[in-house]
């Protein structure tokens, strides 16, 4: 775990697993709970959260797109792709991964 921690891009990959599962929690237990249930408070909280991590995902692409030096395209695809739900799993394995740099 400490791994993770020790560069801008382990760091990242931290950031959007965590953002990647709020999201999910989001679209799958809260909304859900919101319109079925009529409990709107778990949108609310869980929203707050992801909408939190969303931003910090948002800077440490960034911060790593100079770090690394990556391209425009890489930097895109990488928040795009955080807006389809499981993107941020699959953008891990095919461009963050240590053995995919």
């Amino acid at each position: 775990m400490l791994k993770f921690l020790s560069t801008t891009l382990g760091r990242l990959r931290l950031i959007a697993f965590i953002e990647g599962i709020s999201y999910l929690v989001l679209l799958f237990i809260a909304m859900p709970l919101k319109y079925f249930f009529e409990q709107p408070q778990a949108v609310r909280s869980v929203g707050m959260v992801h909408g939190l991590l969303f931003v910090a995902y948002v800077l440490y692409v960034f911060l790593t797109k100079i770090e690394y030096r990556w391209g425009a395209a890489k930097t895109g695809l990488l928040l795009l792709i955080s807006m389809i739900p499981f993107g941020n799993f699959y953008a891990d394995k095919r461009w963050l991964a240590p053995e995919n740099r």
